[in-house]
């Protein structure tokens, strides 16, 4: 399977997941000028930047998480409220989708 694919397959698996947590996805793969942002969903009158990340193993999954990732996603982020002229409370979060099952990390910082 290509890797865009498996990218795809793993997004798929972790909205999944999220509505099944009482998430409603609002929106997926909305690109800008500064990057991609892979589901944004609404929970609690909070919105959810999810980033998913797929790999073998947790481990590897997890260390494609870095700085300039987050840095760039930061970036994304604020020009998406911006252009949606969104006031309202958000985090990012982490969706590990592995072969050995997602896992959800809330709230990842810079």
């Amino acid at each position: 399977m290509h890797t865009k694919a498996k990218g795809n397959l793993a997004e798929e698996r972790g909205c999944e997941y999220l509505r099944k947590n009482g998430f409603r996805i609002i929106d997926r793969n909305v690109y800008n000028r500064f990057g991609e942002i892979d589901i944004i969903a609404f929970r609690d009158n909070v919105i959810h930047f999810v980033e998913v990340k797929s790999a073998m193993s947790y481990e590897q999954a997890v260390n494609n998480i870095t700085p300039s990732k987050l840095q760039k996603l930061g970036r994304t982020i604020q020009f998406y409220l911006q252009k949606k002229k969104l006031n309202s409370d958000y985090c990012i979060d982490a969706l590990i989708v592995s072969d050995e099952g997602i896992e959800w990390i809330e709230n990842i910082t810079l």
